[in-house]
């Protein structure tokens, strides 16, 4: 038996999101809005800078939560790994546009409250992102180490290495 949740996500994971959101948010809007406790900087950056580059943050993270939908393809003969798309890019798309989407509120506002908060949120991610690579691992075995051995977690633009220092890009076959 993989885990209670047989959909291969981690059985926390959902809720645990929903009430970081919730309390991010609220810090987020607290502090940027009725306390201001932590947005001196924003004095310093404006506005005309601060709100298009968060926006881009925004356009950015919802891109990847929409495109990263169907790790797992049902397929004829059972399940499939999917690896193309933003999958090609990084192993957990749509954890990493939540977090886009969490910096882009920071930077809006530049609550360094909220960014603390994101401090704490950020592991919570990476945990049901590793839960989820086991159960992964043990659906496709070698297939899904291959994939984990060429595509990096978080950081799309770091690429693993080969045996022999090249770096490759997912899409780039090994003739190893």
């Amino acid at each position: 038996m993989l885990s209670h949740d047989r959909t291969g996500e981690h059985p926390r994971g959902d809720i645990g999101q929903l009430i970081l959101l919730a309390i991010f948010m609220a810090v987020w809007a607290t502090d940027s809005f009725v306390l201001r406790f932590s947005t001196f900087l924003a004095k310093a950056v404006p506005l005309w800078v601060r709100w298009p580059l968060a926006g881009l943050l925004l356009i950015a993270a919802g891109y990847l939560v929409y495109r990263s939908h169907g790790v797992l393809q049902v397929a004829e003969g059972g399940k499939r790994l999917w690896t193309g798309g933003v999958f090609a890019r990084v192993r957990h798309p749509m954890y990493l546009g939540a977090w886009l989407a969490y910096f882009g509120f920071v930077l809006s506002t530049l609550s360094l409250a909220s960014l603390a908060l994101l401090a704490a949120i950020i592991p919570f991610y990476d945990h049901i992102a590793g839960y989820e690579e086991r159960i992964l691992y043990r659906l496709f075995g070698r297939e899904y180490a291959n994939y984990k051995a060429r595509v990096p977690k978080w950081i799309p633009w770091l690429r693993k290495s080969n045996a022999s220092g090249v770096h490759r890009r997912p899409d780039q076959a090994s003739h190893t």
